[in-house]
């Protein structure tokens, strides 16, 4: 069913992205690893061909909207369609809200939640024009609950979840599906340096969360 579809993964350097591109790569998918980082992101191609998928390494910002319309173009115009969309790309401070600065809240909700809103734009007329294709956002249990010191994050996050039924809901009539997928603690190098408390028996995997994206 998955085989030969187009997907495109934000944040597919390290993480819950890499995971993902492997996930959708092991079902014989073409998949457009999107992230920052050139070294993080050539090396998950490599991952992505070794699983027997094909893969196209993509630099971009999706905070930026000049850089997320060149990193799309590029992946429709080598991979064809992009059939599924995994916004993914997010960042993560630990910090109180009277301690959080002007900077940390403008970075935060620019990758976590401009970021999810610039990518669906982006993908949304073909989508809508071909009458089928699959949004998912990662979100987080910080969509559903306050986490103290994360409030920059938690306001991300449940702008992500919101912004995600809102789109269900408009994309019914179109045939295109929207799902957010909540995780907790992800053993992720993000996490670990941001919660070094938190004890790595306590996270699920990055696998967990791409199986769950593969099987929506």
């Amino acid at each position: 069913m998955l085989k030969g579809k187009t997907v495109l993964v934000t944040g597919a350097g390290r993480g819950i992205g890499l995971a993902t591109a492997l996930a959708f790569a092991s079902e014989g998918c073409k998949v457009a690893c999107v992230a920052r980082s050139g070294d993080q992101v050539e090396q998950t191609v490599e991952f992505v061909h070794k699983a027997g998928g094909e893969g196209l390494a993509l630099i971009g910002d999706v905070a930026d909207e000049h850089s997320v319309a060149d990193f799309m173009s590029a992946a429709v115009c080598h991979l064809g369609d992009i059939d599924v969309l995994v916004n993914n790309a997010g960042v993560f401070a630990v910090k109180p809200l009277a301690e959080t600065t002007v900077e940390d809240w403008d970075l935060t909700m620019g990758v976590n939640t401009r970021g999810v809103f610039l990518c669906i734009k982006a993908v949304l007329p073909g989508m809508i024009s071909r009458r089928e294709g699959c949004i998912i956002n990662i979100a987080s249990m910080a969509s559903l609950k306050p986490y103290p010191h994360q409030g920059a994050y938690v306001a991300s996050k449940h702008a992500v979840l919101g912004l995600s039924k809102v789109l269900a809901d408009e994309m019914r009539p179109h045939g295109v599906r929207v799902t957010a997928i909540c995780p907790g603690g992800v053993n992720t190098d993000l996490v670990r340096t941001q919660r070094p408390d938190w004890e790595p028996e306590m996270l699920m995997g990055p696998d967990d969360v791409a199986q769950c994206a593969v099987y929506v």
